[in-house]
């Protein structure tokens, strides 16, 4: 991921911390972390402060753990039904929902921090 580049805000904010996989190493400050494609956030004590985001989606609205999908569709939905619907897309990912609700992207406080 170097030279990626500052995620999104929602890629870093609605991960899960107890998710978090070390995208960097003891010390390293924010512009590093940041220089490297990588989320950074010291406000969780006891989880890497330095982390790999979540995937980037079409639109922010998208961007979440696959956990906190909701069902927006059904099996064998297209790209385009979902699309109909509002919906996010993402076939990725197998047993999981590949239509999903979107996510409001509103509090943006704890992302200020990133």
């Amino acid at each position: 991921m170097a030279g990626a580049g500052k995620p999104s805000p929602c890629q870093c904010s609605r991960m899960n911390p107890d998710s978090r996989k070390n995208c960097g190493f003891p010390g390293i400050t924010s512009d590093q972390c940041f220089a490297a494609g990588c989320c950074f956030d010291t406000t969780v004590p006891g989880v890497p402060w330095c982390f790999t985001p979540l995937p980037m989606q079409d639109k922010e609205e998208c961007v979440m753990e696959v956990s906190a999908r909701v069902n927006c569709g059904y099996p064998g939905i297209s790209p385009e039904d979902c699309a109909s619907r509002k919906c996010c897309f993402s076939d990725t990912i197998p047993e999981v929902p590949w239509c999903f609700f979107p996510k409001p992207v509103q509090d943006m406080q704890k992302e200020d921090i990133m």
